[in-house]
């Protein structure tokens, strides 16, 4: 926080906020590393838009969440028609930083399924906040906020450890267990720990390699390509499936699938959604269950939710789908459930 208690004009505010952002930008060395720094600044100007210090941290902390929202790297003064969804942000921030000792988080599940067998291949471990006055939050309600706050590293590692937890009572209760799949953030997958906490998790409930998937989207991985690389060949090695997440949505870039060392792709349901009704979204869906055939990856469809969906999807080959039209979320005791009966009454075949 700063405070510039000899401002004249407000604009000058916003010219000591572009010199600070200009100065972050330039490298800065810290040992044998270069350093890039970018930031997101607030602003909130006395008496206009409050006249005790409280109301202007409040209101220069939304300015600053709405810097983030328009893409990083920027100034952006307060105005009230910004206040609610970001101090509705700022309050959710807050709470959710108690929300695990509090245990209000809690992972529900969704099976992918296989699109010629109707069998369940393996499931996805969503997390979800169980907020005290707001009830059951979605993945895309928190995620969000813990990406930005950089609690995610902390919740990535309860999500991984219950995820493994889960798996090992399933089994234990003598279900016949399929991998769980667990979403990584570009935050996780880029700390220097992450390797270390897949193995603690694995190791702490004794649970084999293979039935945990990681899924990491193709813009986290193309991020740092090199080192990318390394970890997932690392990942290889202890037996960890992985797979691209949202595929289609990134950088797109090619050349990298032959270099990343991976399992599957999955379609991003925006595509799924519309091969009916878009002739250009179909094409897209076929050339992406072609090229991961060929290059022997299994190809998820995420998204399903329609016969006529799943009716393309098995004619043009792909091997597995996700969506509403299978199952929607559940808790792992109704996933267990549906385990037992393996979903083989949703084709008609």
């Amino acid at each position: 926080m700063i405070v510039l208690p000899k401002v004249t004009h407000a604009a000058d505010a916003g010219i000591s906020a572009a010199n600070i952002l200009s100065r972050l930008r330039e490298v800065h060395s810290i040992g044998k590393h270069s350093i890039h720094i970018t930031a997101s600044i607030g602003i909130s100007t006395y008496p206009e838009h409050g006249e005790d210090p409280e109301t202007l941290i409040k209101y220069a902390d939304t300015a600053m969440y709405h810097a983030k929202e328009r893409g990083r790297d920027n100034y952006q003064f307060f105005s009230p028609n910004m206040g609610v969804p970001a101090a509705e942000r700022q309050s959710l921030e807050g709470q959710l930083r108690y929300a695990l000792e509090r245990q209000e988080l809690l992972l529900y599940y969704q099976p992918k399924i296989n699109l010629q067998t109707g069998a369940v291949t393996s499931v996805e471990a969503l997390i979800c906040w169980q907020h005290r006055k707001r009830g059951l939050l979605l993945p895309q309600q928190s995620l969000s906020i813990a990406e930005d706050s950089g609690m995610i590293i902390t919740i990535g590692e309860w999500v991984l450890g219950e995820a493994c937890r889960q798996t090992r009572e399933w089994l234990e209760g003598g279900l016949v267990a399929v991998p769980v799949a667990v979403n990584i953030s570009s935050l996780e997958f880029r700390n220097e720990h992450f390797l270390e906490g897949v193995r603690e998790a694995l190791k702490n409930y004794s649970l084999d390699p293979g039935y945990l998937e990681l899924e990491l989207t193709e813009t986290a991985l193309m991020r740092h390509v090199e080192s990318a690389s390394s970890t997932l060949g690392n990942l290889k090695d202890i037996g960890v499936r992985r797979a691209i997440d949202d595929f289609g949505t990134g950088y797109s870039s090619l050349s990298y699938l032959t270099r990343l060392a991976i399992d599957a792709l999955k379609i991003d349901r925006s595509f799924v959604q519309n091969i009916i009704c878009r002739s250009d979204d179909a094409v897209i869906v076929s050339a992406v269950i072609s090229m991961g055939k060929n290059l022997k990856h299994r190809v998820i469809a995420e998204g399903v939710e329609t016969p006529e969906q799943l009716a393309f999807l098995r004619a043009h080959g792909c091997d597995e789908g996700q969506g509403y039209y299978f199952s929607q979320p559940v808790t792992a005791a109704r996933f267990a459930k549906f385990l037992e009966t393996q979903c083989q009454q949703v084709f008609v075949n």
